[in-house]
């Protein structure tokens, strides 16, 4: 039951801007998410029917999962007082 993480040029600038321990922590926990899209911890965000948070200590990577093609899109990685801004 593998999935495809996608990243996009914004998120992957979002992550390099990053400490490299910070960003090591951040791609870890996402290299995880391939097996288990939600695991423990992980919230599934109100008023969304597909996006979830991961938390990695004051950060927060928002993703959507898409169970019918079996890929998980990463929509933001960014400071907790950021992340849901509009």
């Amino acid at each position: 039951m593998s999935y495809n993480i996608i990243i996009s040029k914004s998120v992957q600038k979002q992550i390099d801007s990053l400490s490299d321990e910070l960003r090591i922590r951040i791609l870890e926990k996402v290299k995880k998410l391939k097996e288990e899209p939600r695991p423990q911890g992980v919230i599934k965000l109100k008023g969304y029917t597909k996006e979830y948070r991961l938390r990695i200590g004051n950060y927060r990577v928002r993703y959507e999962i898409d169970d019918s093609n079996k890929t998980i899109l990463l929509l933001q990685c960014k400071h907790r007082s950021e992340v849901y801004r509009t």
